[in-house]
């Protein structure tokens, strides 16, 4: 996460009701929304969520896309 606080992008896998899910994560928008557009993602799909730096305790602006279904298999073959 301290990457994704620092301006990089990490890939974050989860389950959401044993689905397999992930989040794309940065504090740096536009980096993300770069990122997204190469990998198809619509710039409105983009959710702003403020996230507690565990360095520092303090909440720092981010974003991340939710992928899951379809997006995900095809990050997968990716291989991000």
């Amino acid at each position: 996460m301290c990457f994704a606080l620092d301006g990089g992008v990490w890939l974050h896998h989860h389950k959401i009701h044993d689905e397999p899910m992930a989040h794309l994560v940065s504090a740096d928008k536009e980096r993300l929304l770069e990122l997204g557009r190469s990998l198809g993602l619509h710039p409105a799909w983009l959710q702003y969520k403020p996230l507690k730096d565990p360095r520092t305790g303090i909440r720092v602006p981010a974003w991340h896309w939710d992928l899951w279904g379809e997006r995900l298999k095809h990050l997968r073959r990716l291989d991000v």
